[in-house]
């Protein structure tokens, strides 16, 4: 089931007009692009997230609601990424990593200066849960 609705929100995306992927450099764009609860686990909800970047584009450090499980996958470029204290890495086109409940994403950045990147991360969480992303105090 969840590779299907993996495979028909890669599908939707694909869709997305020309126009609306474009993103400034430096600046990053969140959309959530569904919201299911799970009927076979009552009080979770699985939601997916399209994040895009523009060239040189980064979202602030964070963390997530403490329910989640989270799998990023890159779907356009590539995106640096680090968790807690673990090593910084680029993902390209196809590439995933997880993020445990918990976990503090220190880097989330387009990994070039000059080509937009894409990543839809997808949820495992509290239904209740309605931040799903709290940036780090200055």
């Amino acid at each position: 089931m969840f590779r299907t609705i993996l495979l028909g929100t890669l599908l939707a995306i694909s869709a997305i007009p020309a126009v609306a992927a474009d993103i400034a450099r430096g600046e990053a764009r969140v959309t959530t692009i569904f919201d299911h609860p799970l009927p076979s686990v009552p009080g979770k909800s699985l939601r997916g997230v399209l994040v895009e970047y523009g060239p040189g584009g980064s979202s602030p450090s964070h963390t997530h609601a403490a329910s989640a499980f989270i799998t990023a996958t890159v779907i356009e470029g590539a995106v640096r990424s680090r968790i807690n204290d673990g090593p910084e890495k680029v993902f390209n086109v196809g590439e995933s990593f997880i993020e445990m409940p918990g976990d503090h994403h220190g880097v989330s950045a387009n990994a070039s200066d000059h080509d937009p990147s894409k990543l839809l991360a997808v949820f495992v969480v509290d239904t209740d849960d309605t931040k799903l992303t709290t940036p780090d105090r200055p």
